[in-house]
């Protein structure tokens, strides 16, 4: 491989505020002026706040909200009939 053409490939914390949770990957994130964090390994490492993940998205909860789409169809068909 040729030297310094790659990313820096770092452990980074991700956090999702909203759902109180946190998990430890790597990646490629420029982690220069991000703020750390303590983890259970009693490293510190850069973390980064993201503001969705599997852990509050509402389709991987199961909490997602069916929108009443009754009479939409309907509508649609009066508005673009022919005559």
């Amino acid at each position: 491989m040729r030297p310094a053409i790659h990313p820096v490939y770092e452990a980074v914390v991700f956090r999702d505020k909203s759902a109180g949770t946190a998990f430890l990957t790597r990646s490629t994130i420029v982690t220069r002026d991000l703020p750390t964090v303590e983890w259970e390994d009693g490293r510190t490492y850069p973390v980064w706040d993201v503001d969705v993940s599997a852990a509050s998205h509402p389709f991987w909860t199961g909490t997602a909200r069916v929108l009443d789409t009754e009479g939409r169809v309907e509508k649609f068909r009066r508005r673009y009939a022919r005559p």
